[in-house]
């Protein structure tokens, strides 16, 4: 069942498929890859980087960066695309973390990890503490 939303780009609304985007951003969006290919494609300008190619062509560093996270212009090609880590600004070519802040993030994850093994071991441990004895007085 089609369903209704506001374009990203423009906030028009435009039944939703598979873009987040209208189909007239999208068309423009398209101009825009082209341009931006068309300037790649000359030798002199393949090592160009993201700051370059949008003096030169107009195109939003963003844009350009989402055709790189796309994989719509690919940095085995073209070795200077680069875009920033999410976390940290750093420059990658490809995924959302560097190298570093992935190690760092893989870290807190094993370490959260053990903590909650740790609070799982205690809460058992407690639970088989708290058994409570009660003593008839009239046996003895």
């Amino acid at each position: 069942m089609a369903e209704l939303a506001n374009c990203s780009r423009c906030d028009a609304v435009f039944v939703k498929d598979i873009r987040t985007i209208c189909q007239n951003c999208y068309k423009e969006e398209e101009r825009d890859f082209d341009t931006v290919y068309r300037f790649l494609r000359d030798r002199k300008n393949r090592e160009a980087t993201v700051e370059e190619i949008a003096k030169a062509t107009e195109v939003p560093k963003t844009l350009i960066m989402k055709f790189v996270k796309e994989k719509r212009l690919r940095t085995s090609q073209f070795p200077k695309l680069a875009y920033p880590c999410d976390k940290c600004g750093t420059t990658i070519v490809k995924g959302h973390l560097c190298f570093d802040c992935y190690e760092e993030l893989k870290r807190d994850l094993e370490q959260h990890e053990k903590n909650e093994e740790r609070s799982e071991q205690q809460r058992k441990k407690e639970r088989q503490s708290s058994i409570y004895y009660s003593f008839d007085e009239k046996r003895k």
